[in-house]
């Protein structure tokens, strides 16, 4: 099911776009892509080997009528522009919370300004001739939605009262609470059929999937620190790395691991060596999660860990005070992360990494 191209902004191609419509998996097209990005420079570098990046912090360039503001999630479609979503200022109505960048980081567009105060999660998918994004509201918007590329809503959805684990007042509710009984969601993985998965890690712990139109179908999990259940499962993705059986992988935050489920919910494996794993992407054979707690891991066939960025004493100070440095810039380490939120791969196996950050902060690992 997997080929080399194929990444989390993973292209889902439909038919008419009616509840009959058959779906295929298809990675996203080098041949037919815009113009390849140039190659920046910076002389700051992390890892080793095959998996050896050079960082640029400084990647893309805002208009001076836009801020950045706390970055959540990056995503890129199939011709390498890269879309950002952040969670945004409720008191800046009129700000964009997405920005879109060409290759090279030059500003495109901005729109989302609904999602100001709780801008969330984001992935790109290919429907048919078209590509859509899915994203995620939480705080006090609690939805999800899909939109086009331009940022036209095509259709939102509130909390799945059918699951029957939500507070009765739930859909209608803009209150900021945070609860096994409310709805926060965060991230999305996609099926091979057209469904997908969404993870509810800040409210019910649980992960829901929806057929292709966004009508609930079931709920896989529940809260809990044992085998297939979770404690703020942040990120999911879908893991059909060659060799391997397709299973659902959770970033399972507060439990400080990441664990493997079959379709069905039933537990697989869990591995520890996490501190707080926030979402999941994939390339080839290769998955990678970025770590809240100031690194990024990669994780080989072999399901071998390679941290990037790791530095224990940076931690700490990254850590230390109440998490005062994601307000601090100025005490910032080139080629060290703050809190990686979300990263994604690009085709040819760059990494772009959005950073929980006050002030916000987007940058590239440049595969060496």
């Amino acid at each position: 099911m997997s080929n080399p191209d194929s990444s989390r902004r993973r292209f889902l191609q439909t038919g008419a776009g009616t509840a009959a419509a058959t779906f295929s998996i298809t990675g996203a097209s080098k041949t037919n892509a815009a113009p390849k990005a140039k190659h920046q420079k910076s002389g700051i570098f992390v890892g080793d080997g095959d998996y050896r990046y050079e960082v640029i912090h400084g990647w893309a360039k805002l208009p001076d009528k836009y801020t950045w503001q706390t970055t959540h999630d990056v995503a890129t479609d199939k011709d390498g522009f890269v879309y950002v979503i952040h969670e945004g200022r409720i008191d800046q109505p009129d700000h964009p919370a997405i920005f879109v960048f060409d290759p090279d980081g030059k500003f495109v567009r901005g729109f989302g300004q609904q999602l100001q105060g709780g801008g969330h999660g984001l992935e790109v998918r290919q429907e048919g001739s078209q590509q859509y994004l899915y994203v995620t509201a939480y705080l006090t918007h609690k939805y999800f939605c899909k939109m086009t590329l331009d940022g036209e809503v095509i259709w939102t959805r509130r909390a799945p009262m059918d699951s029957g684990i939500y507070h009765a007042d739930e859909p209608f509710s803009g209150e900021r609470i945070f609860a096994r009984n409310r709805f926060q969601p965060t991230n999305f993985a996609f099926l091979p059929n057209g469904d997908f998965l969404l993870a509810d890690g800040y409210g019910g712990h649980v992960i829901h999937h929806y057929d292709w139109d966004g009508s609930w179908k079931r709920m896989i999990g529940k809260p809990g620190k044992g085998p297939g259940e979770f404690s703020l499962p942040h990120g999911i993705w879908i893991d059909d790395r060659p060799g391997k059986q397709p299973s659902i992988v959770v970033a399972d935050r507060s439990n400080s691991r990441v664990q493997w489920i079959t379709m069905e919910g039933k537990h697989i494996k869990t591995m520890d060596d996490f501190i707080l794993p926030a979402n999941i992407d994939q390339l080839g054979d290769l998955l990678l999660i970025p770590d809240l707690s100031a690194r990024i891991t990669l994780v080989d066939k072999n399901d071998k860990l390679i941290h990037l960025g790791e530095d224990e004493a940076w931690r700490k100070d990254v850590l230390k005070d109440g998490k005062a440095m994601r307000r601090n810039p100025d005490g910032w380490k080139d080629g060290r992360f703050v809190h990686p939120h979300d990263a994604c791969f690009s085709p040819n196996g760059d990494i772009f990494v959005a950073e929980w950050v006050q002030t916000g902060r987007v940058s590239k690992l440049q595969k060496v």
